[in-house]
C-alpha cells in the first residue's frame, strides 16, 4: 500500500523535467507583464517566492501567440516574437536558481476575449458568439488562418526553449481557442477541422507535429477540460477518448480541469458570489450607466451562474476516469486546498500530480508547511475575489476584502 503522504514529497519525472516533489503551481493569469509581454519584475519575485517555498514545478501564466489571441486582461505574457526571448531567459534563469522547473502556458483567447484590447475580431472555429464577452459573432477562421496559427503555436514553443523554459503546456481548456475546437458546442465546422471527435483534434495534433519537427523531445504539456457545464460542450466519455489521442500525439503530462468562462465561476469554485470584486473590477459592470449599477448589484448574484458543488476536489472523478485510460502522468487541479485531499490524489488512484492555484497566491510556501507539517490546510477562503481582480489590478489575494493594502 502506498503512503501517499510521503509519496507526495518525492522526487518524480515529467518527460525530461525533473520535479522535486509532485505539487505544481497551476497556470494563473497574473497581470503581471508589460504592454510587449514580456514578464515584470513583480512576476519574477513571484515565482522566486514560489519555487523558495518548495513548489515542485511552476506553470506561468498563459502567454499569447498571436495578437488577436491575447486576453482581454491586462498584463497577459506573450511569447508571439523572437524579442520577448532575452527577458524570459532572465526570468527562467531566477526560478531556476532556486531549484524550480518552469514550465510556459501557451494559448490562444479565440473568442474569450475583446477586440478594443486585440485591435482584432475575435476569432473561433465557427461564427457562434461568446455568451460572457458579448462581442460580435466571432470571425471564422479559414483553412490558412487555421494553419498560421498552428505555426504561431510551434514558434512559440521554440522561442520557450530559446528562453530556458523546461517545457511548455498547451491550454486546451477553459473555453479558449485550443478548447473551442475540441468541444462540439463552439466547433460547428463541416470541414476536416470539425465534425468527428478526430477532426476536431487535428488542430491540436498538427500543433504536435510541427512542435516535434522543430523540438524533438522537448517537453509538451496540455490543460484540458474534463467536463463542462455548456450543452453540447465536453463529457467525461469525450474527454477520456482526447486524452488517449494527447499521448498518441507525443503529449507527456495531462493536468484535467473543467469549467468554461461563461459557465461563471465553475472554474474557480467557492460558497459565495464575489460581487464586491464585480462593481470594483469587471469590464461590464463598470461599463454600465450609472443610473442602473444599483438595481444591477442587487440582480447580479442572481444572473450570473453560481459556483456549482462541490467546492473541494471537484474534478477527481474525471481525473480518475482519464489516468485509467492513458499511461502518461496526469495533473489534478481544482479545489485541492488541504494535506489530505492531495493525499487522495495518491491514495484513490487519481492522478500522478497535484496542481493548486488558489493556495499559491494566498501562501507560496504551502508546499514547505504542508512538507513540515506546520500547515495542513490551505488558509485561502475561496474569495474568488483574486479571480476578478485581475481585470485591472496584478494578481494577489484579497481575503474578501477590498480595502486590504497589499
Amino acid at each position: 500500500m502506498i503512503d501517499a503522504q510521503k509519496a507526495l514529497f518525492e522526487s518524480s519525472r515529467i518527460g525530461s523535467i525533473t520535479l522535486r516533489n509532485r505539487f505544481i503551481r497551476s497556470a494563473t493569469h497574473e497581470s503581471m507583464a508589460d504592454a510587449d509581454g514580456t514578464p515584470t519584475g513583480l512576476l519574477e519575485g513571484m515565482y522566486v517566492r514560489l519555487a523558495k517555498g518548495g513548489v515542485g514545478a511552476i506553470v506561468t501564466g498563459y502567454a499569447g501567440v498571436l495578437q488577436d489571441g491575447r486576453s482581454s486582461f491586462p498584463g497577459m505574457l506573450m511569447m508571439h516574437e523572437d524579442a520577448v526571448v532575452p527577458a524570459y531567459r532572465r526570468l527562467t534563469d531566477a526560478v531556476h536558481r532556486e531549484g524550480a522547473p518552469l514550465v510556459v502556458q501557451l494559448a490562444h483567447c479565440g473568442r474569450q476575449t475583446r477586440s478594443m484590447v486585440t485591435g482584432r475580431r475575435t476569432v473561433a472555429p465557427s461564427s457562434v458568439r461568446d455568451s460572457f464577452f458579448s462581442e460580435d459573432v466571432p470571425h471564422e477562421l479559414s483553412e490558412s488562418e487555421i494553419l498560421e496559427i498552428i505555426e504561431a503555436f510551434s514558434c512559440a514553443a521554440v522561442r520557450a526553449r530559446a528562453s530556458g523554459f523546461d517545457g511548455v503546456q498547451l491550454h486546451l481548456a477553459h473555453g479558449y481557442l485550443l478548447s473551442e475546437f475540441l468541444s462540439g458546442q463552439s466547433n460547428r465546422r463541416r470541414d476536416r477541422w470539425g465534425g468527428s471527435l478526430e477532426n476536431r483534434f487535428r488542430i491540436v495534433s498538427e500543433i504536435m507535429k510541427s512542435i516535434r519537427r522543430k523540438l524533438g523531445d522537448y517537453p509538451v504539456l496540455a490543460k484540458m477540460n474534463g467536463y463542462d457545464g455548456v450543452r453540447g460542450g465536453m463529457r467525461v466519455e469525450e474527454a477520456v477518448r482526447i486524452a488517449g489521442m494527447l499521448e498518441s500525439s507525443g503529449c507527456q503530462a495531462i493536468e484535467i480541469s473543467s469549467g468554461t468562462v461563461s459557465e461563471g465561476l465553475s472554474i474557480m469554485r467557492g460558497p459565495r458570489f464575489p460581487i464586491e470584486a464585480v462593481i470594483a473590477a469587471n469590464f461590464k459592470f463598470l461599463a454600465m450607466p450609472e443610473m442602473l449599477k444599483p438595481v444591477m448589484v442587487r440582480v447580479l448574484p442572481l444572473l450570473v451562474p453560481s459556483s456549482p458543488k462541490p467546492f473541494y476536489a471537484y474534478n477527481f472523478d474525471a481525473a480518475k476516469a482519464i489516468r485509467s485510460a492513458v499511461s502518461i502522468p496526469v495533473i489534478l487541479v481544482g479545489g485541492i486546498h488541504t494535506l489530505e485531499a492531495a493525499s487522495a490524489v495518491f491514495r484513490d488512484g487519481v492522478a500522478d500530480f497535484v496542481s493548486m492555484a488558489r493556495p499559491f497566491i494566498k501562501d507560496p510556501a504551502i508546499v514547505r508547511k504542508f512538507r513540515d507539517g506546520s500547515q495542513t490546510v490551505s488558509r485561502c477562503t475561496m474569495c474568488n475575489y483574486c479571480a476578478i481582480m485581475i481585470e485591472q489590478e496584478p494578481l494577489r489575494c484579497w481575503n474578501g476584502r477590498l480595502s486590504q493594502k497589499p
